[in-house]
């Protein structure tokens, strides 16, 4: 059980939850808080202005509510913001975007029934996920769209995800037992006005840029290894002049990774300690940047994860409704904390940097795949008969039509505001869209990373290096052996993609950075 409430969540325990299968449970200190929380803006309320129970909505906040409308008014918000389109997220996605809001709420600052924090950790625990459309919410006045959606399945209405199949919200509940959500002030407003959709896809992405990282660092290594690199460029000596933690973590890693590899060679026995004739040098003085630039490249990918995960945990473990309901100091605040700008950014900085590492990928990719760069490999590493057949050269267009598309979505959403809601929402995060884009982005840099495990495994195979390669590379060899046998004939490959992108994340997710 990972106790909701009192303590931050972090992304590990997001990964728990949402791929390891970890129950949660509300802490019940932070629970009673929320109670109080309720007691005190119902009370509070009266005979006041407090926006969005006895005001309209967004531009519409200057008419006044009745008291018998205001449980209506909420529902109305509800129904009427459930307009998303596109496909649904991921499970995984919506599981994250309720986690994510079930966090927020309990911060205790929305002034909502404690009914609607039991009910997200319920639907939770039993796997029972939202239907969220991709498309709608502008992440500002947060992920209204989105979070509608979630909303609406919360009361009983729209269809829910369980066990594969979407059904009826309500047919849902009465199988399970569960009540759906009623209303008692401001549960629509407190469950649609938050940064809960892009976070909790931001913590998905997290997750998995760290599982697609590790692969990467990998590959470059195997890579180095088995095209006989010097060992000067991943040294300690060498990248621990240059002050960036990500670069000599990266340096580090390939370090262990080779290890006990008798194909890396050392500089000084092959360009300072013997005396060296001919004018045309035999052997490369200096690698290819994909190759001798690794920790220099996946470095600032490394810094840059570190750096979004503090973000989302801080946006997480906040309360990012409006208004703000200050039970201990008894007041009512007023402002943006629905505002997806921290978020927004985050997600661009990763989308950048994954694809980034999809682009080294590619170039080490062509690398092995080009008999005249590498001068080792037949021409796309055919280990059929030259000319006849074709190796891997149909899987090289895939990679980089697929690297092609990440850095035109690359663009940043960050920058792309535009003004609607009547003005009043003048200026926009698109921190959703942020964060869709950058999960398609990790998405295709896994498939990228699949193909060159794929050409990998050939030049093995080619060169018949098993026994002097290092003990993890070896065991990659294996394992991707086990999944594929080696690629002679000419047959359809996509399903051999697919196999190995799958083995790839169960790697990745095995190695902590």
């Amino acid at each position: 059980m990972i106790k909701v409430g009192q303590q931050r969540l972090s992304a590990d325990d997001f990964e728990k939850i949402l791929y390891a299968g970890e129950k949660i449970e509300l802490d019940a200190g932070a629970l009673e808080k929320v109670e109080k929380s309720f007691t005190f803006l119902k009370t509070y309320s009266q005979n006041k202005i407090i926006y969005g129970i006895n005001t309209g909505l967004g531009p519409m906040a200057q008419y006044k509510i009745s008291d018998d409308d205001q449980r209506q008014l909420q529902y109305n918000l509800i129904r009427s913001h459930s307009s998303g389109s596109g496909q649904p997220i991921a499970e995984d996605l919506s599981r994250a975007t309720m986690l994510a809001r079930l966090n927020s709420l309990m911060q205790a600052a929305s002034g909502v029934h404690t009914s609607t924090v039991t009910l997200l950790r319920d639907l939770l625990n039993e796997k029972i996920s939202a239907c969220i459309f991709e498309r709608g919410g502008v992440g500002a006045s947060g992920d209204l769209v989105q979070l509608a959606h979630l909303a609406l399945n919360l009361i009983g209405e729209g269809e829910v995800l369980l066990n594969g199949k979407w059904l009826p919200a309500k047919e849902v509940y009465l199988s399970k037992n569960i009540n759906p959500l009623e209303v008692h002030l401001r549960e629509g407003l407190a469950l649609m006005n938050g940064t809960s959709a892009m976070t909790g896809v931001g913590m998905s992405n997290i997750i998995h840029a760290r599982y697609l990282l590790v692969c990467s660092i990998m590959m470059s290594a195997i890579t180095n290894e088995l095209m006989k690199s010097f060992d000067d460029h991943f040294s300690f000596e060498l990248n621990h002049v240059k002050h960036h933690k990500g670069q000599s973590k990266v340096a580090e890693i390939i370090r262990t990774l080779l290890g006990d590899s008798k194909l890396i060679r050392k500089r000084p026995e092959h360009l300072y300690h013997r005396k060296i004739e001919e004018a045309v040098f035999t052997d490369k003085v200096q690698e290819y940047y994909s190759l001798r630039c690794v920790p220099q490249i996946l470095g600032p990918v490394y810094d840059t994860l570190l750096e979004v995960r503090r973000v989302l945990e801080d946006e997480v473990n906040s309360a990012n409704d409006n208004p703000v309901i200050d039970h201990e100091k008894e007041m009512v605040y007023h402002g943006g904390n629905f505002h997806g700008d921290y978020v927004s950014l985050a997600m661009d900085k990763l989308k950048i940097v994954v694809t980034k590492l999809s682009m080294l990928s590619e170039r080490q990719l062509n690398y092995l795949l080009n008999d005249k760069l590498n001068q080792k490999l037949p021409p796309f590493i055919n280990l059929g008969k030259l000319g006849l057949n074709l190796g891997i050269q149909g899987m090289q267009f895939t990679a980089t039509s697929t690297v092609a598309e990440n850095q035109t979505l690359s663009y940043p959403m960050y920058l792309h505001s535009i003004s609607n809601n009547n003005d009043n929402q003048d200026i926009v995060s698109m921190g959703c869209n942020a964060a869709l884009m950058t999960r398609r982005v990790i998405d295709n840099s896994f498939d990228v990373l699949a193909i060159q495990a794929l050409a990998l495994a050939q030049a093995i195979d080619f060169l018949k290096c098993q026994t002097r390669m290092s003990s993890f590379s070896h065991k990659f060899f294996d394992e991707i052996r086990a999944l594929v046998p080696p690629i002679i004939e000419d047959k359809p490959r996509y399903k051999d993609i697919q196999l190995v992108r799958q083995y790839l994340i169960k790697l990745g997710s095995t190695m902590p950075l």
